[in-house]
């Protein structure tokens, strides 16, 4: 889950990961998510790291803090991620992808054919 190869910081894959679980529903609005000693422990990091992808996901208003509770899903955190990643991830991916068709001319009719078929092999569940 969380990969120590440098390739992505950690405390960037810790904020990614919750997100993700925030889009899967296993976190609901108004519901606590893990502490940072608990992410710790589950991915064997150290709490600092944790805390700092936790954060991430707090000065963006993902997450709210109860204080002396800890960190709860905001209830519109759902919609701020698909925002998000929408607009920034998905977007740049797609620039990538457009670009490198035109690089190895392919034509947008195959391009665009290439992801339906992708798009529909794809299961609901992402795998």
């Amino acid at each position: 889950m969380i990969h120590h190869d440098g390739s992505k910081p950690i405390y960037v894959q810790i904020s990614d990961w919750i997100e993700t679980e925030i889009l899967r529903g296993n976190f609901e609005p108004d519901q606590k998510v893990y502490s940072q000693y608990q992410l710790a422990e589950m991915f064997n990091i150290n709490p600092a790291t944790a805390a700092k992808g936790l954060n991430v996901l707090a000065n963006e208003m993902i997450l709210y803090k109860k204080r002396g509770l800890g960190l709860f899903v905001a209830s519109d955190a759902r919609e701020r991620i698909v925002n998000r990643r929408k607009n920034e991830t998905l977007k740049q991916l797609v620039v990538n992808v457009v670009m490198e068709a035109k690089y190895l001319q392919v034509s947008e009719t195959v391009l665009v054919e290439m992801i339906h078929n992708v798009y529909n092999e794809i299961k609901e569940d992402g795998s």
